[in-house]
């Protein structure tokens, strides 16, 4: 199968070694190596990076998107693999578990935990997927298969690339990962008109913990199921998936308006909640960022709009006339134009620009999620914009549901946040000072900001986004999660569909090989 190459985020059973097993260690990563390559081809052998090698430090800070995770302290993997070929994916699993190794998958880098590189079990290995990057579209069928370490970016880049009347529902950062993106969910703001990226993924390929290459139908419809929309991860290396295209506008609008707190601003956020999601079509996507700039409260309105500006502003200003919107606020471009928009480039950017794996810009990172089931209160609205002013750095955007996330059922896919959501709300903290005391005092911020939220959204369970990644969630024990711990997470990110992830889970990894810190677990009852 020619494009049989994809990606997943994997874990081993984490082994605790005191210090004076040091030895032993070095001899059992060397025995791994050694396993590594009598089990695959010879050429596995320049893709294997240890400790010891002088490009080491280049290949593992390639990927790294949250700076929190690439400091002197940060738990260093004993060996990168950079697999090419399906035989080294198959090795390293085969290697991973008769080595007591721990294995991290990593495609993209931007998991906001770093789960997919770092690991208090201080022998743990990643196999890096950035070589499986491959895009192959079919206008005529309105297919496209891709590899998991290829990026949103060069997804969007191929579609333009065959069709401008054609698109995909992804995230809005080009230099995301697909294996990561594309298996928690796959949240971006086309999701009101055609749902998340997993809502059109229909086949895949994966290598299980025995080393088999498999696609959905020899999987069969549970697994495929899980590893679209419950982390890849848990279950195995996936390496390829097989998704639906959409049709977009040749031409479509965009607008990013800001407004400032003495602008209605009360009156304005609270009718935003009224609307975004139950008032606007399909067709409209409208986000809400919150932030603080020079100690004042600010709003920011972004929009996608698959139609043209007249309409859009007819639109806003029959719904929402507390905007004000102008019609000169608003950009008319192609789809893949928008996506440049979006990420903050500047007019005019070449689409190529899509195809780079290097970020705008790296920070220090934490992030957080809820869910929106009603409108905060004006008076709530005001202690919010109090508090917000306190903390000065954390903001919070609300992502509108509503649409065609309305329509689909809560156990079609393993995301269930479906139905009676206003919005998924996510709290971003950047900063650029090093060291664990500014660390600390950024995440208390983020944390208080959450905590202060607590009335306003969901509860039993409070409800998060997986791939918003949050290790605050749940009890984590060096990775060592039980049934009991992730019916904490579990239930965050996936509600009622937990258990039956959990259920798979057993059945095709009863030995939990492929296991991070908030992986799905299995019942410790099942032999």
């Amino acid at each position: 199968m020619s494009n049989s190459r994809i990606t997943i985020s994997f874990s081993l059973l984490f082994s605790l070694f005191s210090l004076s097993c040091s030895s032993s260690n070095s001899s059992s990563h060397h025995a791994f190596i050694q396993c590594l390559e009598h089990h695959s081809d010879p050429s596995i052998s320049s893709l294997i990076y240890t400790r010891n090698n002088s490009s080491y430090s280049s290949v593992l800070q390639n990927y790294i998107r949250n700076l929190r995770f690439n400091e002197s302290f940060t738990p260093k993997p004993q060996i990168i693999i950079t697999a090419n070929q399906i035989s080294h994916i198959q090795s390293a699993v085969f290697c991973g578990k008769a080595h007591g190794m721990q294995m991290k998958i990593r495609s993209g880098g931007h998991d906001y935990e770093g789960v997919s590189y770092w690991s208090d079990d201080p022998s743990f290995f990643v196999l890096d997927m950035f070589n499986f990057r491959s895009v192959n579209v079919s206008v005529e069928d309105e297919s496209a298969w891709v590899e998991v370490g290829a990026i949103l970016g060069e997804v969007f880049y191929r579609i333009a690339e065959k069709s401008p009347v054609h698109g995909f529902p992804a995230g809005v950062c080009p230099t995301v990962g697909v294996g990561g993106h594309f298996s928690g969910g796959g949240y971006g703001n086309m999701m009101r008109k055609y749902g998340l990226s997993v809502d059109n993924i229909v086949d895949a390929t994966m290598v299980d913990v025995h080393g088999r290459l498999l696609d959905r139908r020899a999987m069969g419809e549970d697994l495929f199921w899980a590893i679209t929309g419950g982390g890849g991860s848990s279950f195995g290396v996936v390496v390829l998936y097989k998704i639906k295209i959409v049709h977009v506008p040749e031409t479509m609008t965009v607008f990013r308006v800001v407004r400032d707190y003495n602008e209605n601003f009360v009156n304005l956020v609270h009718r935003y909640q009224e609307i975004a999601a139950d008032e606007f079509p399909k067709e409209l996507f409208l986000r809400l960022t919150l932030s603080v700039v020079n100690g004042t409260n600010r709003a920011t309105f972004r929009a996608m709009y698959l139609g043209n500006s007249r309409d859009l502003v007819a639109l806003i200003n029959n719904s929402f006339p507390e905007m004000g919107l102008l019609l000169s606020d608003c950009l008319e471009m192609s789809w893949v134009q928008s996506v440049l928009f979006w990420t903050d480039f500047s007019l005019g950017t070449p689409i190529a620009e899509l195809l780079s794996r290097v970020p705008q810009s790296l920070t220090y990172l934490k992030r957080k999620s809820d869910y929106l089931k009603k409108p905060i209160p004006k008076q709530a609205l005001h202690l919010l914009f109090k508090k917000m002013v306190e903390l000065r750095t954390p903001q919070l955007t609300f992502n509108p549901y509503g649409g065609r996330m309305a329509e689909i059922p809560a156990s079609e896919r393993p995301f269930p946040h479906r139905a009676g959501n206003i919005a998924k709300l996510q709290y971003a903290t950047n900063w650029n000072e090093e060291g664990a005391e500014a660390a600390d005092r950024y995440l208390t911020q983020t944390r208080e900001l959450y905590e202060f939220m607590t009335p306003y959204v969901s509860m039993a369970p409070r409800e998060a986004f997986l791939n918003y990644r949050d290790l605050d969630i749940g009890i984590n024990h060096n990775g060592r999660n039980s049934y009991m711990e992730g019916l904490v997470y579990g239930a965050s990110y996936f509600k009622e569909n937990f258990n039956r992830l959990v259920k798979v889970k057993t059945k095709i990894d009863k030995h939990n090989f492929f296991r991070n810190e908030q992986s799905i677990p299995v019942f410790p009852w099942k032999k």
